[in-house]
């Protein structure tokens, strides 16, 4: 019988928090005796113990040892700011690495250490989701009754879904890895020929065989059979293009269809309801798998809130104070120009790929786009996404150009999804550094807005493209509900698009009229555009690039003209084909070495 107390595995000691209780796992037995602070099996051989392992699994979503950069459940660091969506930020001399990781240097130290991690935060939700099985099976041999067959069966299906999303978002970056599972006992696997989506989908199917409709003990942050037929839906497209197998496009269509057509989940009333400190607004029907932040919860320095995020504020000057990372870019701003119809400007559909050619009219406005330019017609999610001198910052006041830390560097333009509203009471009051960061905001990491463009991406390349347009016309249209208003009280902070307490915008959104979508080159550009407005600067377009296969045009276009405008991109590498994977941390592979041989082995052009 295993001992989960006696795995070795390199990524450190998990640490278990539950109802404010602190559990720690040591990884070897240094003498005969426990050392004071450990718990040995029998302790937690009980239901209570096994619950206990299992949440120490979540708590690896955000942030538990991969630092504020390296381990935000948002993914900003990795598949934000290495893209035309964001700028890393803040000033040069701020976190070196995050620009080097924005420029593709990704050679150095600095980002190795940044690689690793992610790698080890992933790893260690792998293990403490392991762990939870191999107790569960412990308990359930040992003290049989003590855990019924419906709480088994929902605490397997959690930590098999956790396993899988851990192995995800670690095979979205780097791809060659290694796939554990609770029967391995050598935890220096090799990372060639490993099947891992495979292995990914075989998790989500017997997850969604296990998992309820409805979350286990009625807490909404624990996954549902649905939210794994959700997630098993991202996992096949994102397989179709990281593989180049359109197969997995034909898999995908039945899956997010069932989802769409029969699933509990539903677009929220309007944006603003997305992303929102206002508790009665979370977990919303738009809400498929976020980390459940918490703030003013006892922890005094707020270690359970969004930890993640507290860099991506804006500065000094600011109601923050602090620290001016995650910047929306220029050309994210100016994507969401729209023509006279409340189109997007950058979708004209002559190839398909136009959308993503930096040089075209859409993207032709260098200097800052503020307020003053009110008559210039735009997405009304362009102020959701961030924050423009004059236009109302929720409900904190216009937003000032004291808040930019330096503009020169990081340009004019905040970041405002992952930021709490003033009067929602979500913002951490105890003790800490710089607490105005810290909010328990939902952080999703998947959202039904999301999969409804991911059917509809589907729909484009199997050949019915037609079946996309009222999917993406109804993103638009309850894109269209509310724009930022005034904010002089909840009730303000969204108003109507053309209400007149707007003087700061020209809001205007349109559908695509019917028929649109005939030719299959334009609904694919405008299925790829309307998912980088609906999800702009919210970690996923790193990602989209790569499995459109299209990174290399797209990010090299864009540091053409976006150098122009911030210096220090023009030291950007030229981005390749070794971009499309991270390299893989090289203490990593050090410790990969058993009895001479490595059994990690780096990607192909690190």
């Amino acid at each position: 019988m295993k001992n989960i107390l006696k795995r070795k595995f390199w990524i450190g000691t998990a640490v278990v928090l539950i109802t404010g209780t602190l559990f720690l796992y040591g990884c070897d037995d240094f003498l005969t005796q426990p050392p004071q602070g450990s718990l040995d099996a029998n302790t937690l051989a009980n239901a209570s113990g096994v619950e206990a392992t299992l949440i120490a699994g979540y708590r690896a979503l955000d942030a538990p040892r991969g630092g504020l950069q390296g381990g935000a459940a948002s993914n900003w660091n990795f598949g934000s700011i290495t893209t035309d969506d964001a700028y890393k930020g803040t000033e040069a001399t701020d976190d070196a690495v995050s620009t080097q990781l924005e420029q593709y240097n990704w050679s150095t130290g600095g980002v190795d250490n940044r690689m690793n991690a992610t790698w080890g935060k992933n790893y260690e939700g792998v293990n403490r989701a392991n762990s939870a099985i191999t107790l569960l099976n412990q308990v359930r041999e040992n003290q049989p009754g003590e855990i019924s067959d419906a709480d088994a069966n929902g605490i397997r299906g959690e930590a098999l879904f956790l396993r899988a999303h851990y192995h995800f978002d670690l095979w979205q970056k780097f791809v060659n890895i290694p796939y554990y599972t609770e029967e391995d006992e050598d935890f220096t696997k090799s990372n060639q020929g490993v099947d891992v989506v495979t292995n990914i989908i075989a998790d989500l199917d017997e997850a969604i065989s296990l998992l309820p409709d409805a979350p286990r003990k009625g807490e909404v942050g624990r996954p549902t059979s649905w939210v794994a037929k959700a997630y098993k839906g991202r996992v096949l497209m994102y397989a179709a293009g990281y593989q180049n197998d359109n197969s997995f496009y034909t898999q995908a269509v039945p899956v997010l269809e069932d989802v769409v057509n029969n699933g509990p989940f539903a677009l929220e009333e309007n944006y603003h309801h997305v992303w929102t400190g206002f508790s009665d607004l979370y977990n919303g029907p738009e809400t498929i798998w976020a980390y459940q932040a918490s703030s003013n919860d006892g922890q005094l320095n707020g270690e359970n809130a969004n930890q993640g995020e507290r860099l991506n504020f804006p500065h000094s000057g600011s109601p923050f104070g602090c620290c001016g990372f995650h910047q929306g870019s220029q050309n994210l701003v100016n994507f969401f120009k729209v023509d006279g119809n409340g189109l997007p400007l950058a979708v004209d559909g002559a190839d398909g790929l136009s959308v993503f050619d930096a040089g075209r009219d859409w993207n032709d406005q260098d200097g800052e786009f503020d307020a003053s330019q009110n008559t210039v017609p735009v997405d009304p999610r362009l102020d959701w996404t961030v924050g423009r001198d004059g236009v109302p910052y929720m409900d904190w006041g216009p937003h000032e150009a004291g808040w930019i830390r330096q503009e020169a560097f990081g340009g004019p333009y905040s970041p405002k999804k992952n930021v709490h509203e003033q009067n929602s009471n979500a913002q951490h009051t105890g003790g800490g550094w710089v607490t105005t960061q810290l909010n328990s905001v939902r952080i999703h990491m998947l959202r039904y807005a999301e999969v409804m463009l991911l059917l509809a991406e589907a729909y484009v390349e199997t050949g019915t493209p037609q079946l996309a347009e009222p999917l993406v016309n109804q993103v638009r249209t309850r894109a269209g509900v509310a724009a930022q208003g005034p904010g002089d009280d909840r009730a303000t902070i969204a108003v109507p698009i053309d209400d007149p307490s707007i003087t700061w915008a020209d809001y205007e959104i349109g559908t695509y009229p019917d028929g649109s979508f005939a030719d299959v080159n334009y609904a694919r550009a405008a299925v790829r555009a309307e998912r980088r407005l609906e999800l702009g600067m919210e970690g996923t377009r790193l990602f989209d690039l790569r499995r459109w296969g299209i990174l290399e045009p797209t990010l090299n276009n864009y540091v053409a003209v976006e150098g122009d405008r911030r210096d220090y991109l023009r030291s950007s590498a030229q981005v390749s084909d070794r971009y499309y994977v991270f390299p893989i941390p090289s203490v990593q592979i050090e410790l990969s070495t058993v009895d001479g041989e490595q059994r990690l082995v780096q990607n192909e052009g690190w």
